[in-house]
């Protein structure tokens, strides 16, 4: 009998014509008619007939290194044309988990006039505003390099040696990120690129990024690791215009995934931190600089396709050019709600996107920035596979998501405090106001109303818990973290290197001797957060955090309140080592007791390794 070739691609094609399973797509995906969902596809004979094409772009270079930055000022002029004709949108509630932190006081405010405010709300005028003042800082030249060599800068496993040697984790960060956009100084891109405009940094240098991530590094942990469809890969295609997401499920094994891969399906790899150790330091160090969360995704195309449709993120995204080379276009938000928007996209046609403002070729070594709001699509070249890591920051780290945490507890406050927000609504309110009756503008019920709506909301800024707010902010930050990556000089100075073990029929080397004179700190600048919740003072920390995104539930411990100034010493004073005798926490037992409580969560280093004491 004849041998018959088996492709799992196939299979896979013909079990959801059989069973009728539609193509799953984007949540955000359009609608795709009837007729496109029972057409069977053969993307790998499609690929060949249909024409992509593809524009480099062409700078004038003084030399070998460009650094391409976009403007977008027209952007701007558009936004403050159309910025009074933006209605506001639903109001988003979100509660505080605790009411109050410790003990929380007023805030003096200045007296304000009260602004004349309609039905009908501007959305979002403090960002526009914010975004017009700041108009004349976007750069308005092409940023070009004077080196006419190719960058080189430290290898990136020279880099992570001399890391280890500096012990503040912020000057770690920043080290790390001058490198990941060098040459353009960190300075400058928090200056005039950050939240404003794409950038484009060329190195004319392959093996720049070495090290961090490799097609042989996808295929490892492939056949290494449980990777499961859906959760760790995705599988996706573009073809006339429409994005497909291919799920099949359970375990993504190489001979199923590599066949997506040959039949044109891009693979993309959420969250490659869980299976690289690399990725996993990196991020781990970067999230130090931001404040916010470092995630990443790692694309690899087969070349000549596409895997995603365009359309725009909720992140800050750096996209690193790992290996072969991708045609990128990116494109101007096309209103003032895509200028830093709090949700990403749906995906859009091409038929609604208008010219980008950038069009260019990634190659090995390039970087590629843009902020969230602008549009983007990706297409491999035809001569070669593309491989990309795109590291994001900044969702929901905007002062609206702050806000959503400040109000609802300046509420509690202010309902709890004042009796005029306990009053009662006038018995015949709902006669005079709501959607149905705001045509009755003359109705003098009306304007008193909404009068009393003012200036309960000039009184509610009074009672506005700030610190308490930042707090629940910087505990979902800590959440979110990664877990730290410890050298091997931290690691012998902290509790994973205790010497304890089982031997001669009994635990040995348990206890360790912790005095007065033991000098400490804490592991990281963010390794916890000190919050008060209903009464209690918990320590929130990322050491027990999972490397997989919040496969943990949230950690923290109760401190004492007599202890809470220690722990607050620790946390403030570092990268300084603090003498546990100088801890401002009771008696020195309680001292001992409260630095032991720390090094045994793992959450302090000592400066030299503990000696244990003998059995």
């Amino acid at each position: 009998m004849a041998d018959r070739r088996v492709s799992a691609f196939s299979v896979y094609r013909s079990l959801t014509a059989k069973n009728g399973i539609s193509r799953q797509t984007d949540e955000h995906s359009n609608k795709m008619s009837q007729e496109k969902q029972k057409r069977s596809l053969h993307l790998s004979k499609r690929s060949k007939i249909i024409k992509r094409q593809h524009k480099d772009l062409k700078v004038k270079m003084e030399s070998l290194l460009d650094i391409h930055i976009v403007n977008n000022a027209e952007i701007l002029q558009r936004t403050n044309e159309c910025v009074e004709k933006e209605p506001t949108g639903p109001h988003v509630k979100t509660k505080i988990n605790g009411k109050r932190v410790r003990r929380i006081k007023k805030m003096k405010s200045k007296s304000r006039k009260a602004a004349a405010l309609s039905n009908n709300l501007p959305t979002s005028c403090s960002t526009v505003k914010s975004a017009a003042s700041s108009k004349a800082q976007f750069p308005r030249k092409t940023f070009q390099s004077k080196d006419s060599r190719p960058w080189t800068g430290p290898s990136l496993s020279i880099l992570l040696r001399d890391l280890r040697h500096i012990q503040n984790s912020k000057e770690r960060s920043a080290k790390l990120f001058e490198w990941l956009i060098a040459p353009v100084a960190p300075k400058k891109f928090f200056s005039d690129i950050w939240e404003k405009t794409p950038a484009l940094i060329r190195r004319h240098n392959s093996n720049y990024y070495k090290g961090l991530f490799s097609s042989e590094d996808f295929d490892r942990i492939l056949r290494e690791d449980h990777v499961n469809f859906g959760v760790h890969l995705d599988v996706t295609s573009y073809f006339d215009g429409e994005k497909e997401t291919h799920t099949p499920t359970g375990r993504a094994l190489p001979v199923v995934v590599w066949d997506f891969y040959k039949n044109g399906c891009s693979l993309r790899l959420l969250n490659p931190q869980t299976f690289s150790g690399t990725v996993w330091n990196i991020l781990s160090i970067l999230q130090e600089s931001f404040g916010s969360m470092v995630g990443a995704n790692v694309y690899l195309t087969p070349p000549g396709n596409q895997g995603f449709a365009p359309h725009y993120d909720d992140i800050e995204a750096f996209v690193i050019q790992l290996e072969g080379k991708k045609s990128w276009r990116v494109y101007d938000p096309r209103s003032n709600e895509e200028i830093l928007p709090n949700v990403s996209s749906r995906n859009f046609t091409q038929q609604e996107m208008g010219s980008p403002i950038m069009d260019t070729v990634l190659e090995a070594g390039d970087m590629l920035y843009f902020p969230r709001g602008f549009t983007h699509q990706a297409t491999c070249t035809s001569e070669v596979h593309s491989l990309h890591i795109t590291l994001s920051t900044y969702q929901k780290n905007s002062w609206g998501d702050l806000l959503h945490k400040l109000f609802p507890g300046a509420l509690d406050l202010a309902i709890e405090d004042d009796v005029e927000f306990r009053e009662g609504l006038p018995l015949d309110y709902l006669e005079y106001m709501g959607v149905q009756n705001s045509e009755r503008e003359d109705d003098p019920r009306r304007e008193s109303f909404n009068k009393k709506i003012y200036n309960l909301m000039r009184k509610l800024l009074k009672y506005a818990p700030i610190d308490a707010a930042v707090d629940q902010k910087a505990k979902s930050y800590i959440h979110d973290c990664l877990p730290p990556v410890l050298t091997k000089e931290e690691l012998a100075c902290t509790v994973y290197s205790a010497p304890a073990r089982w031997r001669d029929g009994g635990p040995r080397n348990v206890v360790l001797q912790i005095r007065g004179s033991t000098r400490i700190r804490m592991l990281r600048s963010n390794i916890g957060r000190l919050c008060g919740e209903n009464g209690s003072i918990l320590l929130y920390y990322t050491i027990e955090n999972s490397r997989d995104y919040h496969k943990e539930e949230e950690k923290c411990i109760e401190i004492d309140p007599e202890l809470a100034d220690g722990v607050e010493l620790l946390l403030c004073s570092y990268p300084q080592y603090i003498k546990v005798d100088n801890l401002p926490a009771g008696n020195l037992d309680d001292k001992i007791s409260l630095a032991a409580a720390l090094y045994e969560k793992g959450l302090l280093m000592t400066e030299y390794p503990l000696l244990p004491k003998r059995d």
